[in-house]
């Protein structure tokens, strides 16, 4: 997995501006129309970084619909995701924190567990037709889901090469998807 994880991540970097623009226009188009999208109004998602399908413009078109917008901020005691919700002028001006792994996450004020999402948007490296994923490998997620009787909808962001044609070996606190969006598809799991 570690080898499929390297690969992939390397071939998300290599996109261009271009590519990154256009798959974050046509993920904001799917995105849109996605039933669980539209009836969320609780909605945890990422700040993309290292090539993932850029966020920024689906986190404008959801505030702008009025929706809770929440970011991940990694808690140092438990490493479990806690979620702060963030504004528009908060976005516009850009203020965030960097962690020491990397991702931007929103500077932490009183932040909810996930139990209060309706949906999870999550980053991820690679899935499987099953909705089995590959995260970064921290486990932030998994863990963090695992913790939690009442779960949010989970879909994912990809681009399309992101899709394994092989079953991804799954260790028993893997969470799996719900959907996963790509710039050309969407896939429903369960």
């Amino acid at each position: 997995m570690n080898t499929l994880r390297k690969d992939i991540r390397k071939q998300r970097r290599t996109l261009s501006r271009y590519a990154l623009a256009q798959a974050a226009q046509k993920i904001l188009f799917q995105a849109s129309r996605h039933p669980k999208i539209r009836s969320a109004r609780r909605i945890g998602i990422y700040l993309d970084a290292f090539g993932e399908v850029p966020t920024r413009a689906l986190i404008f078109a959801l505030l702008k619909q009025h929706k809770k917008v929440y970011l991940p901020v990694i808690c140092p005691m438990n490493q479990h995701l806690l979620w702060q919700e963030i504004s528009i002028q908060q976005m516009r001006n850009q203020r965030f924190t960097r962690h020491q792994l990397g991702m931007k996450q929103a500077v932490q004020h009183r932040a909810l567990n996930i139990s209060h999402l309706d949906l999870l948007i999550m980053p991820l490296v690679v899935f499987d037709q099953l909705g089995q994923r590959i995260g970064m490998g921290g486990g932030f997620y998994d863990r963090t889901l695992a913790m939690h009787p009442h779960l949010p909808y989970r879909l994912g962001l990809a681009h399309d090469f992101q899709k394994s044609k092989m079953i991804l070996k799954q260790q028993k606190w893997d969470q799996k998807l719900n959907t996963v969006l790509t710039p050309t598809r969407h896939y429903n799991f369960r």
